[in-house]
């Protein structure tokens, strides 16, 4: 019956199923493992392996110590004679401690990286040995790889490869001198791991690749490795988490020179020089337990092509950078002068202001969507707002983008490139996922509500050229005129780079005769104009606009029944939009009454002391009534930049602020004094 047939076992180990799961893909990648992952090597495979001129190996010696290595031969020393195997042509190297893994028998893992194509095969299977100066390798695994990484390089030999080198290796148990320099110039290495299964034994080696010192050598003598984007099979990282050892190879491109190490692995998941390094979605330590150096081991010379860097590895950080961005991080609520670069006028309205630190040092990434608390000078005054950044965090600046309405705005519009304000960190909790692969993303803008949706756009387009995967987006922008409406050229110059994954809806209300042609709708953005353009669905919707505009489109959405937790949304301004309540929402502020009687606030920086009455308004109102100047932004309860320490007593909330509020804070443009005594505020 088929109630009884028994489900195949899934083609990923343990290990890797726990990363997959980390990252919300194991379901998914279930059934690319069963298509991809095959015991024979397709044809296409057989044709590739005898165009190269050298072959990685991983292997694992006799004490349970992987190593890296290569073999080296002219083209046609690799060969298929059938699917399930691999002829290797080469003979022994004594000199290699990864030939103790290589004898009959054994297991041992291959990758096979044309380093001009970029073309990349592995496979692992198991050592059939009948003399020195060849073997075979009987398929048990093998799989493509993208060429994501794969830096372009020209080979040429040297010397006969059946020749042995000369010099003897150097073994040692720690980084010194040739081995320090070799890592800190690489720009690629190879890495062995293994896994004990049920089956037997798996080996595998896979190739690493970024913007050369893309290791790092630590102060203790371990290393540390950012780990990139793939093609989340996790065969390496997967082995490390059910055996957390790994043998490296590192080549000397200009003399042939081999360094192999092997050691302990940490994989490390939850760090802050995850998010300072570009590209990097984790981490792993690798601690050396014996270090190989082979001088001129290779019969091969590399040298680097012009445009030879992978695009991928370019898209990439480096620990330089990480340090600077870390240590800025440090500062985040110090305030920092920042020069305009560069002073765009977007439309009638709006101006975008490039910024750069003045002290030269790195920025505080921002997430997409996030906005930027400034003061600038008026006069011996500062004004203090935020501003949502309208650039994305790969951009590597922050821009703002401003409607001139008010008195900052028009400050800002009146600067030219060299004038200069003051930043702190950027903050704020309405950002996307840029990774999200189960439901598309919809942008719903009125006005200057476009800023945090272009920068959300631009960097769901950045990491789908990063990563190769394209969430799909729909973007609604309202504006009244087609002078009014900012960052058309940007906007399709991104719809254009988005390969089909970006859908760009324009709407006017109040077109004028001479805007025919360039809009695709007429009146507002409503239920009727979204269920015209969306295909059937679900979808991720995040708003931003005036205080009606969010207010009608949240419950035309959950008129819909869309839920609550899939409508996300920015409002600036004291008409915070009204949600619905949620059972167990996470955030919300216990609720305390509001006094009813005047209550006596000290502010405890300033010294001063004044008696709060209902009428008053909110607590930054209050504050701002008796000359104080405490930092804000939204004032509707969504930046957080207001939050400030309760020294003593506590607040009611007028509206429930968006913002997660951490115990001893509160938000002071959204609340007032509670019930039950003195309030005493750390401004």
């Amino acid at each position: 019956m088929l109630d009884s047939a028994e489900i195949p076992a899934s083609p990923w180990h343990e290990g890797e199923l726990e990363l997959q799961r980390s990252v919300g893909m194991a379901e998914q990648m279930d059934p690319v493992g069963r298509k991809v992952l095959r015991t024979y090597l397709l044809d296409q495979h057989r044709e590739f392996y005898p165009l190269l001129p050298f072959i990685v190996i991983g292997a694992v010696d006799p004490d349970g110590a992987p190593w890296a290595t290569i073999r080296a031969g002219q083209p046609g020393f690799l060969h298929s004679p059938d699917p399930l195997t691999l002829d290797v042509e080469a003979a022994r190297d004594r000199s290699d401690p990864a030939e103790r893994g290589m004898e009959d028998g054994d297991p041992i893992g291959m990758v096979g990286v044309d380093l001009i194509t970029r073309r990349r095969n592995r496979l692992n299977g198991t050592v059939s040995r009948s003399a020195d100066d060849r073997f075979s390798v009987t398929v048990g695994q093998s799989f493509g790889n993208c060429p994501r990484y794969i830096q372009n390089r020209q080979f040429a030999f040297i010397r006969d490869p059946a020749a042995s080198s000369t010099p003897a290796a150097i073994v040692s148990d720690r980084l010194e001198g040739e081995a320090r320099k070799i890592i800190e110039e690489a720009d690629t290495f190879f890495v062995a791991s293994y896994a004990d299964r049920g089956a037997g034994r798996e080996v595998d080696v896979s190739h690493r690749g970024g913007k050369p010192s893309f290791v790092r050598i630590n102060a203790d003598g371990s290393l540390t490795v950012p780990d990139f984007n793939g093609n989340l099979f996790f065969s390496t990282l997967g082995n490390f988490m059910i055996n957390p050892r790994a043998g490296l190879v590192f080549v000397d491109h200009e003399s042939g020179g081999l360094l192999q190490l092997t050691g302990a692995v940490e994989v490390v998941l939850d760090s802050p020089e995850i998010a300072a390094f570009d590209g990097a979605e984790r981490l792993w330590r690798f601690t050396p337990e014996k270090i190989v150096l082979r001088p001129e081991a290779l019969p091969l010379r590399w040298t680097f092509a012009e445009n030879g860097f992978s695009p991928s590895s370019l898209m990439t950080g480096s620990w330089a950078q990480a340090e600077r961005r870390l240590q800025a991080a440090e500062r985040a609520n110090n305030w920092r002068r920042f020069r305009i670069e560069k002073a765009v006028d977007e439309s009638e309205t709006i101006r975008s202001l490039t910024l750069a630190p003045v002290d030269g040092e790195a920025l505080i990434p921002h997430l997409a969507g996030q906005h930027l608390p400034i003061r600038i000078a008026d006069g011996d005054q500062h004004i203090r707002r935020s501003y949502t950044i309208s650039s994305a965090p790969s951009d590597g600046h922050y821009r703002l983008s401003v409607k001139r309405e008010g008195k900052a705005s028009n400050l800002l519009h009146r600067m030219q490139p060299g004038d200069e304000i003051e930043a702190r960190a950027p903050g704020g909790a309405f950002t996307i996922e840029a990774m999200e692969r189960k439901r598309p993303a919809v942008l719903l803008a009125a006005g200057i509500g476009i800023t945090p949706m272009l920068s959300m756009l631009r960097h769901v387009v950045h990491e789908g050229d990063r990563t190769r995967h394209r969430r799909p987006i729909w973007l609604f922008r309202s504006s009244r005129t087609v002078g009014e409406r900012a960052f058309d050229q940007e906007i399709a110059g991104l719809v254009e780079r988005a390969n089909g994954s970006v859908h760009d809806i324009r709407v006017l209300s109040s077109p004028a005769a001479e805007d025919a042609g360039n809009y695709d709708a007429a009146g507002r953005i409503d239920m009727n104009l979204l269920k015209a353009h969306l295909p059937f669905g679900d979808y991720d919707f995040y708003l931003c606009g005036p205080g009606a505009f969010m207010q009608s489109i949240h419950d035309g959405l959950r008129g819909l029944n869309i839920a609550e937790e899939r409508i996300h949304a920015e409002a600036f301004g004291p008409s915070a939009l009204k949600r619905d309540t949620l059972a167990g929402q996470p955030n919300t502020p216990p609720s305390v009454p509001a006094a009813t009687t005047p209550a006596k606030v000290i502010f405890t920086q300033s010294a001063k002391e004044a008696r709060w009455k209902p009428g008053d308004g909110s607590l930054l109102e209050f504050a701002e009534a008796r000359g104080l100047s405490p930092a804000y932004g939204c004032r509707a309860g969504n930046c957080g930049d207001c939050r400030t320490r309760i020294v003593k007593g506590a607040v009611s909330y007028i509206s429930e602020p968006s913002y997660p509020v951490e115990g001893g804070e509160a938000l002071i443009c959204c609340s007032v004094p509670a019930e039950g005594g003195d309030l005493l505020l750390d401004i």
